[in-house]
């Protein structure tokens, strides 16, 4: 291992390959590696406005959410429109896609079974940040 290598992976920088991995027919063998890839550079922006939270439920399974999965949040990023975010909403945390129309906010759930929440001038409602990233560890079968 060179100093370069080692450095980088004291770092958190590990093997990056140039190329992609077949979720479909098998491909041939994986090529060279490409560098290293530190997670914290590809998934973060805002290091000082970004923290990890842990998603609990099943109101967000359509948006590749499950219960357990840890998720990736940036506050320096302003809410917008089809933005999945963490929001409180009288004292509650949630994390819903963010629907504005017509003046009207909404928090969608990606689940049938869940209702959506209408934020009315009563609620209060304080919005944490931007969803970024999703990291789950795959189920053992």
């Amino acid at each position: 291992m060179t100093e370069e290598s080692s450095s980088a992976r004291q770092e958190g920088a590990l093997p990056f390959f140039s190329e992609s991995v077949a979720a479909g027919f098998p491909s041939p063998a994986l090529g060279d590696i490409q560098g290293s890839l530190d997670l914290n550079s590809l998934c973060i922006r805002h290091p000082a406005a970004t923290y990890y939270v842990r998603a609990r439920g099943e109101s967000m399974l359509g948006a590749g959410i499950e219960d357990g999965d840890i998720l990736v949040v940036d506050r320096a990023l302003s809410p917008a429109d089809g933005n999945i975010i963490i929001a409180a909403v009288n004292g509650e945390f949630t994390v819903k896609r963010l629907e504005i129309r017509d003046g009207s906010v909404l928090l969608l759930p990606e689940n049938p079974a869940y209702r959506p929440i209408e934020l009315c001038k009563s609620d209060e409602a304080e919005f944490f940040g931007v969803v970024t990233w999703v990291i789950k560890q795959l189920k053992k079968s």
